[in-house]
């Protein structure tokens, strides 16, 4: 069973990664700022007693569910803004980090990081989620398929339509995508 210390500690690893899904799903800092901390006071209601080991593809479940839940609902269609605030996408840009102090490597990186969410947003729904949940959030292919409510076969054909859709979108990324 799980203890209140190590259900906060898995909170804080989660949250970021959290945050920038729904973000390149919702593509609003409030709505992705309330999802992901309705996810995560529903995950500590209901599964606090659970292992650790569980809350993982819990947690990811419960946060593609809220998104759907979310475009379901219509605030896309009412919301008629630009692709990111500026406080947004300093928000991504914290959660990305800066790897260079150089303007020039900086502005390279936000270009790039800016196409992959820019590709990422047109992937169909359930390659999307494959890519973020094994690539971004970093789970493996069980706790991915259980997050998805699918089989791992499942999981492991839209990991591969993703990968395949930003390769040819973004060759540069090539690399980076494998999962």
């Amino acid at each position: 069973m799980g203890n209140a210390a190590e259900l906060n500690q898995f909170l804080i690893d989660v949250e970021k990664r959290a945050f920038a899904m729904a973000m390149v799903s919702v593509k609003n800092r409030d709505d992705a700022l309330d999802i992901v901390q309705d996810v995560m006071m529903a995950l500590a209601r209901k599964y606090a007693s659970k292992k650790p080991s569980d809350w993982p593809p819990l947690f990811f479940r419960m946060l593609k569910n809220r998104i759907a839940d979310h475009h379901r609902s219509g605030f896309i269609r009412r919301r008629v803004m630009g692709w990111f605030s500026d406080d947004a996408q300093a928000d991504l840009d914290a959660v990305a980090g800066d790897r260079s102090d150089q303007p020039d490597v900086q502005r390279e990186q936000s270009v790039m990081k800016q196409r992959l969410i820019g590709v990422l947003s047109e992937l169909p729904e359930r390659q999307r989620q494959a890519f973020m949940l094994r690539i971004w959030a970093g789970l493996n292919v069980k706790e991915t398929a259980e997050a998805m409510a699918c089989s791992d076969g499942s999981v492991k054909t839209h990991l591969s339509r993703a990968t395949a859709a930003l390769r040819k979108r973004l060759p540069e990324f090539a690399g980076s995508a494998d999962g």
